[in-house]
């Protein structure tokens, strides 16, 4: 199910056929039944205000699940730019030369950092990763050096500020790769098809060939529609853009 929540338009458009042939099975169902008994027309509304409820709690949950994958995307990037900043600013407690060196390798892991966050298409990630973690090779060595020659509290600053800048990544990526698990995705298909049998079931004959059973169908696939868009960092629209590294990286001239 993976592939299928990451492009949320097809979440949408499968969503929103399966639940209306769910519709369609459940009045074909009523049809070929005999009149409901005189108190089945209470016990079915109560359970359909029981099942109803339930999808709705379980939307609201993973909802709330994509929301805070979002914020938390969001806060590590803006924790990736601090940790790139202050470590730029600690490179003045390295001797010039090395100092030069860290900079420059900053800036150069600075943009890579923001493809990383502006690329749509999963093609080029291996190239981004690779050149990403040589970079941190690079940087680590670069702070390594001057540290085993001048182990002085000054330095350990700047080996400290560039631990920072790695582990930063680090937590960006697992942050990434958390997603609404895919049994949440399998109950929510499974209650919301469920629901529109149960919907189809209990037409009236004179509503059976209406279009108003598409507006559940509707609304819950523009639900499902905006929880996958959310909690896709790559194939939503509602993305994390790298505005603070972006900034960082427009302000490196001027530190």
């Amino acid at each position: 199910m993976n592939p299928i929540v990451r492009n949320p338009v097809l979440v949408l458009a499968l969503s929103l056929v399966v639940l209306w042939l769910s519709v369609r099975i459940g009045v074909s169902f009523r049809k070929r039944r005999r009149s409901l008994e005189e108190n089945e027309p209470e016990d079915f509304g109560i359970i359909m205000a029981a099942i109803l409820t339930l999808l709705g709690l379980i939307i609201g949950f993973s909802f709330s699940m994509a929301i805070t994958r979002y914020d938390q995307r969001k806060n590590l990037e803006e924790a990736e730019a601090n940790a790139i900043g202050t470590e730029y600013i600690r490179a003045d407690l390295l001797p010039a030369a090395d100092a030069a060196r860290v900079r420059a390798l900053l800036r150069k892991y600075l943009d890579q950092r923001v493809l990383f966050y502006e690329t749509r298409d999963d093609r080029p990630l291996g190239q981004i990763d690779a050149a990403t973690t040589q970079l941190e090779t690079d940087l680590w060595s670069a702070v390594l050096a001057p540290a085993a020659t001048q182990p002085t509290s000054l330095v350990a600053l700047a080996v400290l500020g560039m631990n920072d800048v790695l582990n930063s990544r680090g937590a960006t990526q697992a942050a990434w790769w958390n997603r609404i698990p895919s049994a949440a995705w399998g109950l929510m298909v499974a209650i919301a098809v469920c629901c529109n049998l149960l919907i189809g079931y209990g037409a009236r004959r004179g509503e059976a060939r209406t279009t108003l059973h598409l507006v559940l169908a509707l609304i819950v696939s523009i639900s499902f529609y905006l929880i996958a868009d959310i909690d896709s960092p790559r194939g939503g629209i509602v993305r994390v853009h790298p505005q603070n590294l972006v900034s960082l990286s427009q302000s490196l001239p001027a530190l």
